[in-house]
């Protein structure tokens, strides 16, 4: 490397002579270059973003894996209660991964004012409830106190209290269902807190409370909740930690994952996979294009040099490795200019939330991006090996360059 390489970088300064024909050749091939990297890192960063932010919202709400009763068919509201006194609660130790357990419990009801009235989901808390996975999508108030003693605090989701019109602190009259369909029992809940999540399908319907409302409309006992929602350590490993606490909890009970309780929203996540790979795929493939006729052009302006080259010695691989130093030096300009554009704009999409995303649709407010350094120097280096080895199919052109001819050339 040595001597190639000195070549190789004395040939890059033909991009400065604007009477050399290759200079524009080479600058659209690093233009393209750093084009198709601010494409594949933009791509796979709000693509990973958004899976990430929406897989994190469902199981805020969910947990990651439910228990309850099977006779409850997995229906949003609680109907067959189950026991809080079994082995596996408040810690589940015969199963590794597991982060927490909480019990939950929901019921259909309604919330009436002056004006209109509104059908949701109460669901009731206790004291082990994680409020971690509710706080962030906190946006007045504060998070219900639930103690020993029974609260009539409550959080609700922006969009509700739009359509409700309600705000902070407000009384809200509610009507349950009795468990016997014979009428309806009242309560007025004080709202606390308001929350948007931008997740509509639970903006639109769950109201977080105390649990003990639940149990008492329902007449169940104190140690009788609707359902545990279990959240893992490691979110890849959900179907396999699945199936264990399926074997480990009574045969009267069911556990389902949000993987298949929302099949079709991470179904239609997966299809992101298949986008970034498509962008990935075209993006190193224009590079590649661009990068074989700049390679052409300057082994064409360059024969004379190639016939020299020759003759005092110099072997064809030699010769070929001096144009793909020079080509590999391109690419690494191109790729120094792509990541610093790319990580530009991401942060300005972190940080200020330029993109807007219409949350009926993509289930976001904007545009989410998660910059994960090892992918993007995966994707570097991806592509400058990628490069370098398809511009060895080029540089064999350098083997049918003979001495002779290649002097005489002007």
């Amino acid at each position: 490397m040595n001597l190639e390489y000195f070549i190789a970088k004395r040939l890059v300064a033909t991009k400065k002579d604007k009477s050399s024909v290759s200079s524009p050749i080479i600058k659209i091939a690093v233009t393209a270059i750093a084009i198709g990297v601010i494409m594949m890192v933009v791509s796979i960063a709000t693509g990973i973003g958004l899976q990430k932010k929406i897989r994190d919202k469902v199981s805020a709400f969910n947990g990651h894996v439910i228990i309850s009763n099977h006779d409850d068919n997995q229906s949003q509201v609680s109907t067959v209660p189950v026991s809080i006194k079994e082995d596996f609660y408040p810690t589940f130790s015969s199963v590794s991964g597991i982060k927490h357990i909480q019990a939950v419990a929901t019921k259909a009801a309604m919330i009436r004012t002056e004006e209109t009235v509104e059908g949701i989901i109460f669901k009731g808390v206790g004291k082990d409830y994680n409020w971690d996975n509710i706080a962030e999508y906190l946006i007045e108030g504060v998070l219900p106190n639930i103690n020993d003693k029974l609260t009539d605090d409550i959080v609700i989701s922006q969009f509700l209290a739009k359509r409700l019109n309600l705000q902070l602190n407000d009384i809200c009259r509610t009507y349950f269902i009795k468990p016997d369909n014979q009428g309806y029992n009242l309560r007025s809940f004080k709202i606390v807190g308001i929350f948007n999540s931008g997740f509509q399908e639970f903006d639109a319907n769950f109201v977080l409370g105390d649990l003990r409302h639940v149990q008492k409309i329902n007449k169940w006992n104190k140690d009788q909740v609707g359902s545990f929602e279990v959240f893992l350590d490691d979110f890849t490993q959900i179907s396999q930690k699945g199936q264990e606490i399926y074997k480990e909890i009574p045969p009267t009970y069911n556990s389902v994952t949000i993987l298949d309780k929302y099949y079709s929203i991470f179904e239609w996540l997966k299809l992101f996979d298949f986008n970034i790979v498509v962008i990935l795929v075209v993006m190193i493939l224009v590079s590649t294009i661009n990068m074989i006729v700049a390679l052409l052009v300057l082994i064409l302006e360059r024969t004379q040099m190639i016939g020299i080259l020759k003759a005092v010695g110099a072997s064809n691989w030699n010769v070929r490795k001096i144009f793909i130093y020079n080509a590999g030096h391109l690419i690494v300009r191109g790729l120094l200019w792509g990541n610093s554009i790319a990580l530009v704009l991401l942060l300005l999409q972190k940080y200020f939330g330029i993109v807007k995303l219409d949350p009926e649709n993509y289930y976001v407010n904007e545009a989410p991006v998660d910059i994960n350094i090892a992918y993007i120097l995966l994707l570097n280096l991806g592509t400058i090996v990628i490069c370098l080895l398809v511009l060895l199919i080029p540089s064999y052109i350098i083997t049918k360059i003979t001495p002779v001819k290649a002097i005489r050339f002007s």
